[in-house]
């Protein structure tokens, strides 16, 4: 369904995704894999027409995106990170914009609108201001956004990014609905998110492709050994001691604490746990517990892009330390501010803490397209 070819962006000297080829077929819900800054987002807002590549292709059911724009993004509907949503339209209101814009022929429009809404769980909210909203909404609105028009493939920016727990779950829940009828593909740099949802994984790391395989075969790409984690009682000499005669143990760290923290590493063809409770046992030792540590697509990742996808959240936080440390050093100092005297008068301030947001009341809602919503009542 999209063939994605050579693809290169680059931003000045910089390459933000170097040459990228993949294929994204029919009935998957894809995760497109990366931390932050490996060229996620620029890679998606290539592959819907927002943004021209430096040099390389995308065709969507055969059609390239650049030169035959209108019928490639037929079979799309996109939600970017951030949704582009009419704040003071209600969802109605954003929906009906948006099915106009698609050229959904009027017959077919408020029945479309109305199954979206359902699908996307927002008839509850369906006459309230978007920017009275809450972000879970919001972003639901945004899915609904991508559903106009019944496209075959849903493309998802960081759709959770910012919700609570709750709402997490029930957008990922709805993910996988979606994913029944429509080719998904959800970007993200959160584990448990592409793990829980998606059944095609496609790693991206500094804006190159590291891995494309079925989420079992790339767990199953952990290399040669596995590691069993044990509690048990004892100092490390006894432990060590007692496991010496287990000759498939490639390595043990001994933890020394309340109980003894194990960590056993051998080959993943061998099952020693039955050994190793025979060993401590025979010991005088108590078990607690042993667990077969299971594959996780960090591990996979770290091994095959050689770095880890907190990389860009760790990056991040050292820019907001850095904002930080320049705003201690500026506070204390006198700034000139403008005066409510007026545009001609001026103030002396020391810099401080700029004051937390309040709540905006929620604003009343006059409809949009009033002479159209009449018209359609009349129709009915």
């Amino acid at each position: 369904m999209i063939e994605v070819k050579n693809l290169t962006k680059n931003y000045g000297p910089v390459a933000a995704v170097k040459g990228i080829s993949f294929t994204v077929e029919k009935g998957h819900i894809y995760g497109f894999l990366g931390p932050n800054g490996a060229g996620k987002s620029t890679t998606m807002n290539m592959i819907t027409g927002c943004l021209a590549p430096t040099s390389g292709e995308v065709t969507i059911g055969g059609f390239d995106i650049i030169e035959d724009a209108v019928e490639a993004k037929s079979y799309i509907g996109y939600l970017p990170e951030i949704p582009p949503l009419y704040t003071d339209m209600t969802p109605f209101e954003m929906l009906e914009f948006v099915g106009r814009a698609k050229k959904i022929a009027k017959a077919k429009l408020y029945d479309e609108i109305e199954a979206v809404m359902e699908k996307t769980g927002i008839l509850d909210v369906a006459d309230r201001l978007i920017k009275n909203l809450s972000k879970g909404y919001k972003q639901r609105v945004g899915i609904a956004i991508a559903l106009m028009g019944n496209p075959d493939i849903i493309i998802l920016d960081e759709p959770t990014v910012g919700l609570d727990p709750i709402q997490i779950m029930e957008v990922r829940d709805l993910i996988r609905e979606l994913g029944e009828e429509h080719t998904v593909i959800l970007s993200s740099h959160i584990l448990q998110e592409i793990s829980a949802v998606c059944d095609y994984v496609i790693m991206i790391s500094k804006g190159t492709i590291v891995a494309s395989d079925t989420l079992e075969n790339l767990l199953s790409q952990t290399g040669d050994s596995k590691k069993l984690k044990v509690e048990t009682t004892g100092t490390e000499e006894e432990i060590r001691g007692a496991l010496e005669g287990i000759g498939e143990i490639i390595s043990l760290t001994v933890t020394e604490g309340e109980k003894t923290a194990l960590v056993i590493e051998t080959d993943k063809n061998a099952d020693i746990r039955e050994k190793v409770i025979l060993a401590l046992t025979n010991g005088g030792h108590s078990l607690v517990s042993i667990v077969e540590e299971q594959a996780s697509l960090e591990d996979v990742f770290v091994r095959l892009a050689g770095e880890s996808l907190d990389a860009g959240a760790a990056y991040a936080m050292e820019k907001e330390a850095e904002k930080q440390e320049k705003l201690e050093a500026k506070r204390g100092k006198k700034v000139r501010v403008q005066s409510s005297l007026g545009p001609a008068y001026y103030d002396e301030e020391y810099i401080k803490d700029e004051p937390e947001e309040e709540d905006e009341p929620e604003e009343e809602y006059s409809p949009l397209f009033s002479s159209e919503n009449e018209e359609k009542e009349g129709d009915e």
